[in-house]
């Protein structure tokens, strides 16, 4: 036991060492860090137990063994005639599964009810025996029509995407370009928006309303890895994300992963610089007098290892973050655990598994955009401190062919992000996003104990099925309800080859009740109004598609089946039933 303390305290001791050996010399040497990613994983090396064998002479104990009579033999031999001739032998044929050929490029298009466009256009081509150039268009619109809105509800999404890399047998790299154009519409207002005016009144100010809201994100990175040494990978990221309203945003992120081998022990080392800086020219009352601006810059370190112990696999690390305010010139020093173990108790039937991890979540408008496109340009944007994540589950298999997961969980997280619809009044000198039909975000410390299962199985070789849940229960520090979380989510899905020709999938999901709150400022309550209960909802999808030949498909996907005009936020109804057909064409230049 005491060998084995030492042990232990002495891989604690060198990988405290080994950490405050980086950040040392990361201080003392400023060396520029490419674009390059690397991943290194360990090999592994499986070990086979000793297996029980028969010897090939077997020791004979019995005392009464009887002395060994010599015997001998004697052989006749005289020839024999043979007329035999032996046929050439013939190998037996094997049938081959013919390889379905691989194309490079792809472009589909697709068009539905709602004036939905739907196209896609994927080209890679090689450059040489390890250079490659790839790019991607994609766009998504739809002309809108949903019934009882009275904005524009139409939305646009064009993306437009370049990469250049190279493949190596010690390296891997590549740099990517890309540009994305969103356009969405604030059409939610509120039920009884102008019952208190005239019927004139009420048509003049919703006229006058535009509801047009675009984004534009211009983004660049670079990713390398490597097969050795002890640099495994890097990333490089920046965004710049900006709006019609003035709102802009600059994004950076390097994220190296080092890798040691000390003693035989693995110490990997993440390192994170993450930088966020942005402005919104307005607050939502519209009284500031000088543009609001955010801005943070956080800096991370995570150490962990790996021990392995018969069925036992413990990961042991933590990670240190410091954060930088960059507008209010306050700095705070985050530790969060980094700690999950796994034990086989019936082999891969059924693995247990616990941990406790945190970290620390930088926020961003184009985050919170990309999750709630009606959002008004006047957000409050802070990092989110998720201080633990205690967890623990059972997975495995219930056969070959059918896995399962099932996991608890308790987290803590102070400011954590809530979208909440802002309130409003009435006034035509609104902007046009305060008049109800708007969102923002709210922060909270808060507790949520969550329980989720999955189970996923393989019936065969065409048909593949999958079922899963998440019930939670959330505790607010602050706000009367967690705004927009649903306690309930649960999804299934089933995709099944038909023939070789024909195959179809169904996907059907359900989310719970959510609360929310929208308040017409200009009114004099008597009792504070009640959150508005958004009613829970199902949503089935289904597809059919037909492989012509190898190149080109056909497809029909419906969407909504149930034709619902459920609201996924408060006043934003989706639209209902659709029906998009298309085909998809693979070729090579």
């Amino acid at each position: 036991m005491k060998n084995m303390n030492f042990n232990f305290q002495n891989k604690l001791l060198i990988a405290t060492f080994l950490v405050a050996f980086q950040l040392t010399i990361a201080q003392k040497k400023e060396e520029t860090i490419g674009s390059e990613v690397v991943n290194v994983v360990k090999p592994y090396t499986p070990t086979i137990s000793d297996a029980f064998k028969i010897k090939e002479t077997p020791n004979l104990d019995d005392e009464g063994n009887a002395k060994k009579e010599t015997i001998r033999y004697t052989i006749f031999s005289f020839p024999v005639a043979s007329t035999f001739t032996p046929s050439k032998g013939k190998a037996e044929g094997v049938d081959k599964t013919k390889q379905a050929r691989l194309f490079n490029n792809y472009a589909t298009l697709g068009f539905g009810n709602y004036r939905v466009f739907n196209g896609e256009l994927f080209v890679n081509q090689e450059l040489g025996a390890n250079d490659y150039v790839a790019g991607i268009f994609r766009h998504l619109s739809s002309q809108g029509g949903i019934s009882g809105v009275e904005l524009d509800d139409r939305f646009y999404d064009t993306s437009l995407g370049l990469t250049y890399g190279a493949n190596y047998n010690s390296m891997s790299w590549n740099l990517d370009l890309g540009y994305q154009n969103q356009i969405y519409n604030w059409y939610g207002l509120p039920e009884s928006f102008g019952n208190t005016l005239s019927p004139a009144d009420r048509s003049a100010l919703v006229f006058g309303i535009d509801p047009q809201h675009s984004y534009n994100t211009l983004s660049a990175g670079a990713k390398i890895e490597f097969n050795d040494g002890f640099l495994k990978e890097s990333t490089v990221k920046f965004s710049r994300f900006t709006d019609n309203f003035k709102s802009a945003e600059n994004r950076f992120s390097i994220k190296p992963s080092l890798q040691f081998n000390i003693m035989n022990q693995f110490i990997k080392t993440n390192i994170i610089v993450d930088y966020v800086g942005g402005t919104f020219e307005k607050n939502y009352e519209n009284t500031n007098s000088q543009p609001l601006k955010y801005g943070y810059t956080n800096f991370g370190v995570a150490p962990s290892f790996v021990v392995l112990k018969d069925d036992w696999t413990l990961n042991l690390g933590a990670s240190v973050f410091y954060s930088m305010d960059n507008q209010n010139s306050s700095n705070k020093v985050y530790v969060y655990p980094n700690i999950n173990a796994s034990l086989k108790v019936v082999g891969d039937l059924m693995i247990f598994y616990t941990g406790a991890e945190g970290s620390l979540s930088q926020n961003s408008y184009q985050d919170f955009a990309n999750e709630n496109a009606f959002l008004s340009p006047t957000l409050n944007i802070t990092p989110t401190d998720k201080q633990y994540d205690v967890f623990a589950g059972l997975k495995g298999k219930l056969a070959s062919n059918v896995s399962y997961n099932i996991k608890g969980s308790y987290a803590f997280e102070k400011n954590r992000a809530l979208f909440k619809s802002n309130n409003y009044t009435e006034n035509s000198a609104n902007e046009d996003y305060a008049f109800g039909n708007s969102m923002g975000v709210v922060y909270d410390d808060m507790k949520t104990l969550r329980f989720s299962g999955d189970l996923k199985a393989s019936f065969s070789d065409n048909v593949t099925f999958g079922i899963g849940g998440t019930f939670s229960t959330y505790t607010n520090a602050f706000q009367p309800e967690a705004w927009n979380l649903p306690k309930i989510k649960m999804n299934t899905t089933l995709d099944v080859v038909i023939t070789e020709k024909w195959y179809a999938g169904t996907t059907v999901f359900y989310v719970g009740d959510r609360k929310d709150l929208k308040v017409d400022t200009n009114i004099i309550y008597i009792v504070p109004p009640a959150p508005v209960t958004l009613k829970s909802y199902f949503d089935a999808n289904a597809h059919v598609g037909y492989k012509y030949n190898s190149q080109l498909t056909g497809f029909v996907k419906a969407n909504n089946i149930a034709n619902q005009g459920y609201q996924k936020w408060l006043n934003y109804p989706v639209q209902a039933f659709q029906i998009v057909l298309g085909a998809n064409y693979k070729f090579d230049f």
